[in-house]
């Protein structure tokens, strides 16, 4: 048995990953790394076993407590933290207090855009020498309730730079699902680079049409080049960093190739992904 800790253990992904670790009766001791230990109490209730840990990735001297006793560390970027400087002081620890295990939650892509931030982190966990999994999914479906949720409410539409530019869909429970897995069993995928892909490559366009379609209301999609996007989502009070990440993601795949549809999550899971339809009918609610 071992202590895994996951960091943005509130998040989408993380919460997922833990739900998905008890839901599979994982052995492992599992222990959320967050901000607020009692309002994480209470957003955790359903899982007793689950210890906790105060932590902040802005925040160094959190980082030795939140890492007595563990021996496997999920990782991730919160979207706010784009300067990869904030996760040096962090690995170093994970390296210092010999940590044998991290499972990294990377982007599709990453190992071949040294702009990105997933980029960064990738290589700096390799510079320490550390043993890693790096989980490369695609475009999640749950950015259109997130990210995108407040232009889908307030106006019937989609803003971003991303013009045609065609985006693989994936669910992140279909991600978290195989996030537990490798955590659970990191020797069998130690030092792999795993793409988690939905079945689907479609544009914000086509998208659109099927949210207008599904919601039975009109949802545009409105292209926008780079610095009118900042100068809106600065306007309404989005984090820089946040933007530029936001840019990053929907504008540079303009130039790049189409996503390759991979099977890992069939194989690793023995299902089929999740479809954009079932997606946005599970969550119509959100809308």
């Amino acid at each position: 048995m071992k202590r895994i800790l996951i960091t943005g253990a509130t998040g989408n992904i993380g919460f997922e990953v833990i739900r998905y670790l008890y839901k599979k009766g994982t052995t492992n001791s599992i222990v959320a790394a967050v901000r607020n230990v009692e309002k994480a109490r209470i957003t955790f209730k359903e899982f007793p076993k689950l210890e906790f840990a105060e932590f902040d990735f802005e925040i160094p001297d959190l980082t030795e407590n939140a890492l007595r006793d563990v021996d496997c560390v999920f990782l991730l970027r919160p979207p706010h933290l784009s300067n990869i400087e904030v996760f040096r002081p962090l690995v170093a620890k994970i390296k210092e207090k010999g940590i044998s295990q991290v499972v990294f939650l990377s982007v599709q892509g990453a190992e071949k855009s040294k702009i990105i931030p997933h980029n960064k982190i990738e290589k700096l966990i390799k510079d320490f020498s550390l043993n890693y999994i790096f989980l490369r999914p695609s475009y999640f479906m749950q950015n259109l309730t997130t990210t995108l949720i407040r232009d889908l409410r307030t106006k019937n539409q989609i803003i971003l730079p991303s013009g045609d530019a065609t985006f693989n869909w994936v669910d992140i429970e279909n991600i978290a699902e195989v996030g537990s897995l490798t955590l659970d069993n990191f020797e069998i995928y130690k030092n792999q680079a795993i793409e988690i892909t939905g079945s689907e490559n479609e544009n914000f366009e086509t998208v659109s049409k099927l949210l207008s379609k599904t919601l039975d209301k009109k949802i545009e999609f409105v292209n926008v080049n780079p610095l009118r996007f900042y100068k809106i989502k600065k306007k309404e009070g989005m984090a820089k960093g946040m933007i530029l990440v936001m840019i990053m993601l929907h504008f540079l795949p303009r130039f790049q190739k189409e996503s390759v549809i991979s099977n890992n999550y069939e194989k690793l899971t023995g299902k089929k992904p999740t479809k954009l339809i079932e997606f946005i009918k599970r969550e119509k609610e959100k809308f």
